[in-house]
């Protein structure tokens, strides 16, 4: 990268920056014009020059050019008005001049703001280009918070200075200039104070300001060091609770804290001062001008406006030459910054930008066997990993790598993904060294999944189609016109900015290198195939049955769900299990339902509305009242926070112990216990309306086998099921509005797909009563997506939109390994490479999951050549081949000996 910054700058903006300058070079004049008008209102209108006598005028608009040899040149007479018409034209015009130089400096601003935030992109887009281009090598020296850091945050400010490193000194020196030239014209001995003291702050205040450069230099890499070091807890944190070194880390913190603490205790002291020397400065001036510029306004050889006049012209000099040392510093500051940025994208073995083109030609010729060729492999330390090995895989053969992990096993399998780069020999295709073929090219040809398990914050589908994500679709010729227009826009932005123009919500998704499986219907076909496979099916379904259904996709599974729900019963009346449902009854109380579910005996129609919505009506209240449930409400309510507090009130600061508590915040309990404080046990008419709600509604929630108070007994539940009747009756229509009633043949529009099917609550009483009604529910959804692909294909769909969290923190760990081996079998390719993709798994599970896995590509029309690096030499035997790894050294390449004696 070009190491100067201003010549990169100019590089990318130049003719932007021409374009400002000279616009700032235009501003200049009404600039001037700013400094003479008060002057001429001061000596004119104000002091009566040229109104001598009654009725007198004075020219307005009288424009005249002084020119050598030609003498005064009018250009216009003007308009001869009296003093105060005088006085008014020239405030007004005053007025006009603040306007046009407010609207030059807008205008200046935007262009400038606009010009280096297209930098700012075009740098952030360089230095994540080389990311994606560095050396394996480069990644092992680099931390990944400092380099985010460096791309976020350090690199900002670099917008800011483009857009000031040409315009701002045009515009501060003009400034400077015409003020200073402005005063030379007033008087001469005058211009030369302005222009003495002017040259004392700018030979001073920027020497004093290098040591604040090196200070700034210090703080920029202690607080780069903090943000690396944050990363790595971030990272380690189970390591550190298990290793009880949290105050060891919080040391280290205070430790670094208090480093960057004194740093900038010292820019602060050091930049106050070198601030009071420049006010100091700047305020020195216009007491000369008052004492010397008094005194010659006395002497009469300078008149009242033009003292005014040079006053006011000099109010604007401090203040260009202060920023222009500001910017000066800023100049050398960022100079050091970029120096600092840049060094850390620096590295040898960049990859070249060709190899990653989207468009790189594809050999038509099939590149096979994959080998490795006399290859050798060191660390950065010289030490030989990898000494003098030859090994070939050809389609449709699998070889099995074995050995321990430090006799160089599982670098054989990065080594045959072009992972590592070998010190010496070379990585072949067929005929062509991997290292000049594109990655269009090897990404094609080579799958691979290994131990370090990569997964994107977002969707099981993102996750799954990541690796077909190659080149963008083209888009829709109906297109939207006001959405053509913006994308049309983002593109000419991307373009200026030096960004390629890609569009990243159109379909990436490359349909031909999806994985033919037998009887694949399409993307979710072959997606349902690949997670059967790894066995994460199961899984994605459980996701699916918990989500809700958006109300468009209702009309397509409600027949299949409400059939789901008959056989759910007849299955569990088969079992036995006809009492482990509860199901939603008019006439009785649902035990394991809350009491507003019993009560109001519906669900939510909207995603707005709530139940809440329906208990915090008058209507409601009034109708409690009437059916003598709000005092009894209100009681098991009370004694339901009593109880609570007893239980809870001293865990208030431990949330961890307070997870289960769903019905009540650990910020709610302070509140709760002052309602207590001030209410009692069939005090209801005794007490505020906010404390008789926040009672009931917290009665609402109340479940009497989950939570085990005795606080519910059976009169209270018949007077609950007489109070549904009547309020289902008497509800308004707008209420009524918010709730769907149960019914067991309707879907229940707001309820999960589980809770559809269920239509009742699991009966805690009965023993593995959810894990037994789970099993049954899974059993009958996969019978029903087994006789109806549409149907399985939309429950699959609901179950992918599931959100993994950040690095797939939301899934187990073997979700975690399932899912990025079945990213991978998921893409079509020549060769797959394995490289210890299921370590920690138990083992029984883990040879079945490598049965299943070389059965699914042995059974694709063209099957693909398998390496699997092996965490145990016991699974040898799936594979044609094994190559045994010692010291670094292949010491056996062999036919599996089970497939020797099959044949």
């Amino acid at each position: 990268m070009e190491p100067n910054i201003f010549r990169y700058i100019w590089m990318h903006t130049r003719r932007d920056q021409i374009f400002i300058v000279l616009v700032v070079m235009v501003s200049m004049i009404p600039f001037y014009l700013a400094f003479d008008l008060p002057k001429q209102i001061v000596n004119r209108p104000l002091q009566g020059q040229g109104f001598e006598q009654p009725g007198s005028t004075q020219p307005f608009m009288n424009l005249s050019l002084q020119l050598p040899y030609f003498g005064r040149i009018e250009l216009t007479e003007g308009i001869q008005l009296e003093r105060v018409e005088l006085l008014i034209a020239l405030s007004l015009t005053f007025l006009m001049l603040v306007i046009i130089n407010g609207l030059f400096k807008f205008y200046i601003n935007v262009r400038k703001g606009r010009l280096g935030e297209r930098l700012l992109r075009r740098i952030r887009y360089e230095l994540v280009d080389r990311i994606l281009r560095f050396p394996p090598q480069r990644f092992r020296q680099a931390k990944s918070g400092e380099i985010a850091s460096l791309v976020k945050d350090e690199i900002e400010p670099l917008g800011g200075f483009a857009a000031d490193a040409f315009t701002q000194p045009a515009m501060l020196g003009g400034q400077a200039v015409t003020a200073m030239f402005f005063i030379f014209m007033q008087h001469f001995w005058l211009g030369m104070v302005a222009l003495a003291m002017a040259g004392v702050q700018v030979a001073i205040i920027p020497r004093m300001r290098r040591r604040l450069i090196v200070l700034g230099r210090q703080r920029q890499i202690t607080a780069r060091e903090l943000s690396g070091r944050v990363a790595e807890i971030v990272d380690g944190i189970q390591t550190i609770h298990s290793n009880d070194t949290t105050n060891w880390e919080r040391a280290d913190i205070v430790a670094r804290l208090g480093r960057i603490f004194s740093i900038r205790y010292d820019i602060y002291q050091w930049k106050f001062l070198v601030k009071f020397l420049n006010n100091f400065i700047a305020q020195l001036t216009p007491f000369l001008f008052y004492s010397i510029g008094g005194y010659l306004t006395i002497k009469g050889t300078l008149d009242v406006g033009q003292l005014i006049a040079v006053i006011n012209a000099y109010k604007e000099l401090p203040g260009p030459l202060k920023e222009l040392i500001d910017w000066d510093l800023a100049r050398q500051d960022m100079q050091v910054k970029y120096e600092q940025v840049i060094e850390q994208f620096e590295a040898e073995g960049l990859a070249d930008p060709s190899r990653q083109d989207l468009d790189a030609e594809i050999p038509p010729d099939p590149l096979s066997p994959l080998a490795l060729h006399k290859l050798s492999l060191r660390n950065d330390l010289g030490t030989m990993l990898l000494d003098d090995v030859s090994l070939e895989v050809a389609r449709g053969e699998t070889l099995a790598v074995i050995g321990e992990a430090s006799g160089g096993a599982p670098l054989v399998g990065e080594v045959f993904a072009g992972i590592q780069r070998p010190s010496q020999g070379r990585i072949m295709l067929g005929d062509s060294d991997m290292a000049q073929l594109p990655e269009r090219v090897t990404g094609r040809i080579i799958s691979y999944a290994g131990p370090a398990i990569h997964l994107l914050g977002g969707t099981v589908m993102e996750n799954m189609t990541y690796a077909l994500n190659r080149k963008p679709g083209e888009p829709p010729m109906d297109e939207d016109p006001v959405l053509r227009a913006e994308r049309d826009w983002r593109w000419h932005e991307a373009r200026l900015a030096g960004n390629p123009v890609y569009d990243k919500d159109a379909d990436w998704i490359d349909y031909e290198a999806i994985q033919p499986v037998p009887n694949g219907d399409g993307l979710i076909g072959s997606i349902f195939s690949v997670l059967e496979v790894v066995g994460l099916s199961g899984d994605v379904v459980t996701f699916a049955i918990h989500a809700q259904v958006e109300a468009g996709m209702v009309p397509e599974i409600e027949a299949a769900v409400l059939d789901m729900r008959r056989r759910l019963r007849d299955r569990l009346a088969e079992q036995n299990l006809v009492n482990a449902v509860l199901p939603f009854e008019p006439d009785r109380y649902n035990s394991e339902a809350t009491i507003a579910e019993n009560l109001l005996f519906g669900v939510p129609t909207d995603a707005d509305a709530s139940i809440g919505v329906i208990v915090a009506d008058p209507f409601f209240r009034e109708a409690l009242i009437e059916l003598g449930l709000a005092s009894r409400l209100f009681d098991l309510g009370w004694r339901f926070a009593r109880v609570t507090l007893d239980l809870f009130g001293s865990l208030a600061d431990n949330p961890d112990l307070l997870q289960w508590l769903t019905y009540m915040t650990p910020e709610e309990l302070p509140e709760y216990e002052h309602i207590l404080n001030h209410t009692e046990p069939g005090g209801m008419d005794h007490t505020t309306l906010a404390y008789r709600i926040r009672l009931i509604r917290l009665a609402m929630s109340y479940v009497e086998p989950k939570y085990r108070f005795s606080l519910l007994d059976d009169d209270l539940r018949a007077r609950l099921v007489e109070g549904r009747k009547t309020l289902a009756e008497r509800m308004p229509a707008d209420l009524r509005s918010h709730l769907q009633p149960y019914d067991p043949a309707t879907y229940l529009q707001r309820a999960t797909i589980l809770q559809n099917i269920l239509f009742g609550k699991v009966n805690r009483r009965l023993g593995r009563s959810e894990e037994r009604i789970a099993d049954s529910v899974r059993s009958v959804l996969r019978e029903a997506m087994a006789n109806d692909t549409v149907l399985r294909d939309r429950i699959l769909s609901l179950g992918l939109r599931y959100d993994i969290g950040s690095g797939g923190r939301r899934l187990t760990l073997l979700q975690r390994q399932r899912l990025a081996l079945a990213r991978t079998l998921l893409r079509r390719s020549d060769y797959y490479v394995f490289n210890e993709p299921l370590s920690g798994v138990d083992p029984l599970l883990q040879e079945q999951m490598i049965g299943k896995v070389l059965g699914f590509l042995g059974d694709q029309p063209d099957p693909a050549g398998v390496v699997w690096v092996l965490a145990n030499p016991a699974f040898a035997h799936h594979f044609h081949r094994r190559a045994e790894f010692a010291k670094g050294r292949l010491v056996q390449d062999a036919a599996s000996l089970q497939l020797l004696a099959q044949e």
